[in-house]
């Protein structure tokens, strides 16, 4: 994808409102207070797994690094 074209689609997405419609930490909050449990165990799972998608990804940047630093060391 082309520079141009990529940062269009991000100012598209950041300047529609309809498109880019976030959650906030409280939602949590009020579907727990509700009676729908199904709603709050799916936004719960949601938050946990937005959680735990950058440890992994960082956890597996270090161990890329370090392999390539070990092989480094060995040679």
């Amino acid at each position: 994808m082309r520079p141009v074209t990529f940062v269009f689609l991000l100012f598209f997405v950041v300047l529609m409102p309809e498109v880019a419609d976030a959650q906030c930490a409280m939602c949590r909050a009020v579907l727990e207070s509700g009676g729908d449990t199904k709603a709050a165990e799916g936004i719960n799972n949601g938050i946990v797994y937005l959680m735990a998608v950058p440890y992994i990804l960082v956890a597996g940047l270090f161990y890329f690094i370090y392999r390539k630093m070990r092989a480094r060391a060995s040679k």
